[in-house]
């Protein structure tokens, strides 16, 4: 095999690829990452896959002879992003000469414009297969919409590996929309958006429920980010246990999580008896203020709202370490009331809100309290209050 690319192409996708290399590898295997070299396409691909996830990226290159090799993930990793821009020729001419079937002996050549390194590989033979479904229908999803709706509801998934079905975004695949789920059991996310990019094919699609893991969706929102274009379509193949995107020459597989995803529709409530209308980056800034504050003990700040003077006030009170106070205008419709928050929940469902003006909506202090933002996407942010103790 021996190929000639650019640093910057081989480091970008290496970077991408290298994050679905498990940390502590079952096998030895799976510390490395798959390099396959096309010569008749000119295409080199990379493949990473910890058995629960599976990321291929392709990119263009010189490929004078074709070849495919395995490779320590994080040493080359760590060697190509330290090599000067320009291009590196790999040349793996073991891989002609000697007895492969026990992969001894391979070693990789990389030589940028400076310099000389040569890396232990092992052969392909043992290198799993990325999963394919057993469905060959695509369903064909909007890349822009994919990127709006997990940065909406990526941040309100649960760390708690104990409640998996909670680790992952709900997703809803209808006829014209598509809709992201995410709580924690303390708030709740929920953005819909217009899926634009159905293809004949996809005329008589019927509702499609999936619930994925929150490692596999940040990985493809940071691959789709980097790669794709916004009116691109992203082929999405499903069935039971298995989900692949594809698009362009990227590809992402990804086991889907069992179990029955809450009922979150009902959580959301039909009717409220105050309304605000807020500035979302004064609130944002009021609230990096004074969580320095509440950090120092519980994270709790308390809102309280005065609407004979059209106005909010945020306040964290500790004994043992001081006090702090803001006030900002608001446009209020109720009654007043105070109300506290985990300042945390708070502050990420607000930098995900995509406006400049949100409505706040709310009953008593003890029940759900619904975010929205004034125009642009469809997002709903849900959050729980704290109970206030005098």
């Amino acid at each position: 095999m021996k190929l000639v690319c650019s640093q910057s192409d081989l480091n970008t996708h290496l970077s991408l690829t290298s994050r679905a290399v498990p940390s502590r590898p079952t096998h030895p295997i799976l510390a490395n990452v798959l390099l396959q070299a096309d010569a008749a396409n000119s295409q080199v691909s990379l493949t990473a896959f910890d058995l629960s996830l599976g990321i291929r990226t392709t990119f263009n290159a010189e490929v004078l002879q074709g070849g495919t090799i395995t490779l320590p993930a994080k040493l080359l990793n760590d060697i190509v992003s330290r090599l000067p821009e320009g291009e590196i020729t790999l040349d793996d001419e073991i891989l002609e000469t000697e007895d492969q079937s026990v992969g001894e002996g391979l070693t990789l050549t990389l030589t940028p414009k400076s310099g000389r390194y040569e890396v232990r590989a092992m052969g392909a033979e043992e290198f799993p297969e990325l999963p394919v479904t057993e469905n060959d229908k695509a369903i064909h999803l909007p890349a822009s919409a994919l990127i709006e709706g997990l940065g909406g509801s990526l941040f309100a998934t649960s760390a708690d590996e104990t409640k998996q079905v909670l680790t992952g975004v709900h997703l809803t695949v209808k006829q014209d929309t598509l809709e992201f789920a995410a709580t924690d059991g303390h708030r709740l996310a929920v953005v819909e958006t217009t899926n634009e990019n159905l293809n004949d094919d996809d005329e008589e699609l019927d509702s499609v429920q999936v619930t994925l893991p929150n490692k596999a969706l940040r990985e493809l929102e940071r691959m789709l980010a980097h790669s794709s274009k916004e009116d691109e379509p992203v082929a999405m193949y499903f069935d039971e246990g298995q989900v692949v995107f594809e698009w362009q020459n990227q590809r992402l597989t990804s086991r889907t999580l069992e179990g029955q995803y809450p009922a979150y529709r009902q959580l959301i409530p039909d009717a409220f008896e105050r309304e605000l209308t807020l500035d979302r980056k004064q609130l944002i800034s009021a609230l990096e203020r004074i969580g320095v504050l509440a950090d120092q003990k519980n994270n709790i700040a308390k809102l309280s709202i005065d609407s004979e003077s059209q106005e909010i006030t945020l306040s964290v009170e500790t004994q043992e370490i001081g006090s702090g106070m803001e006030s900002m205008s608001a446009q209020i419709k109720g009654d007043d009331i105070d109300i506290a928050f985990n300042i945390k929940y708070l502050m990420e469902g607000l930098k995900a809100l995509p406006s400049q003006e949100i409505l706040m909506q709310l009953n008593n202090n003890l029940a759900p309290v619904i975010f929205s933002p004034v125009g642009g996407v469809k997002m709903t942010y849900l959050a729980m209050p704290v109970q206030l103790r005098n």
